[in-house]
């Protein structure tokens, strides 16, 4: 979240909370996402622009491990010797993350996300500067044509906050059903369920992955069927459903470019055993377009490019871009009449 945004909402201060011991006043900071601990004399944050460090607040490994341990086992979960690394969400919606020391070898390591207290708007991302506000009538559009759509980007790149506010452009009457292995995507909608894996107990039981949950998702009467980040077997499952009549659906994806996003789902889709040539016929119906964010060096996370799927006749499918991000704006490219041809297939006129 940048500090435009901040800006143009005008978030109030956060109250300090004593879960986070000597954290709680970094967290208190309206402007702060992120809070990063490299062992006990490193803290850095990012409000922003890029992470800064600012000066540690503990005493030592010691109270920094405690409080690790104290956060993931108020979240339900487990961190010790036995099982040094947890990822937890604490009520509230705070994100937790822990390696412990010696697995992390400078000294325990803890992440904290913080979570936004309004969902984002198309509006408040042009005003960051993620958006070129031309752009946001072919977002519109896409939603509307009820075009199934990856957003993909490295990690910190902002995609997560683009499906949000996208989900935010859904027609109220439609019932979206979220898939996620931790709750990190609230949509401005009136008709949301979520579903939320489960890791296993100390027994090694009881776990719930996100492939079952996608399963469970088809009987669910779900218009928008929404895998919030797709990093595992469960991408089969997805690109099935999208293949099933589930149109509209949508996922986050971590890759370095559209035209990588190909491959990435290549080796996800290995994890279950599909095949390579079965992975691309599948893409080739399921996903209509991909959106390409980056996160420049001043913090500023960027659309670079919305691309479509071609497949040439028993070949393999590639990312070809309709509009990319230039000196001049987001410009028509090679694959724009293409993605015009398909919104008005599906009766939305392109902007």
């Amino acid at each position: 979240m940048t500090r435009q945004i901040q800006e143009s909402v005008r978030l109030l201060p956060r109250a300090p909370d004593p879960r986070f011991g000597p954290l709680a006043g970094l967290l208190s900071d309206a402007a702060v996402t992120d809070v990063l601990v490299n062992g006990a004399q490193q803290v850095w944050v990012d409000r922003g622009a890029g992470l800064e460090r600012v000066r540690a607040a503990f005493g030592g490994e010691a109270d920094l491990r405690s409080l690790a341990v104290r956060l993931v086992n108020t979240a339900g979960g487990r961190l010790d010797d036995a099982c040094p690394c947890a990822d937890a969400v604490l009520a509230g919606g705070v994100r937790v993350h822990a390696v412990l020391h010696p697995v992390a070898a400078g000294g325990t390591a803890l992440s904290l996300r913080l979570p936004r207290r309004t969902p984002f708007r198309l509006a408040d991302l042009v005003t960051a500067g993620t958006l070129p506000a031309a752009v946001v009538p072919w977002l519109d559009a896409i939603v509307a044509a009820r075009l199934s759509f990856v957003v993909s980007g490295a990690s910190g790149s902002g995609k997560t906050t683009l499906l949000t506010s996208l989900l935010g452009r859904v027609p109220g009457d439609e019932r979206l059903v979220l898939v996620e292995d931790l709750p990190e995507i609230e949509p401005s909608h009136p008709h949301v369920v979520r579903l939320t894996g489960r890791a296993a107990n100390i027994e090694g039981a009881g776990a719930i992955g996100l492939r079952e949950l996608v399963r469970q998702a088809l009987r669910m009467r779900a218009d928008r069927l929404v895998v919030g980040e797709a990093r595992g077997a469960e991408v089969v499952d997805l690109l099935g459903a999208l293949n099933t009549g589930h149109d509209g659906g949508a996922t986050t994806l971590h890759a370095n470019t559209a035209g990588a996003v190909p491959a990435r789902l290549e080796a996800l889709a290995a994890t279950a055993g599909l095949s390579r040539a079965a992975l691309h016929s599948q893409l080739a119906v399921a996903v209509q377009a991909v959106l390409h964010l980056r996160r420049d060096a001043d913090g500023t996370r960027r659309l670079t490019e919305i691309a479509i799927p071609r497949r040439p006749v028993d070949g393999w499918v590639a990312m070809v871009p309709a509009l990319r991000m230039t000196a001049g704006g987001m410009q028509p490219d090679a694959g724009a009449a293409e993605l015009r041809a398909v919104l008005a297939e599906r009766g939305v006129t392109a902007p």
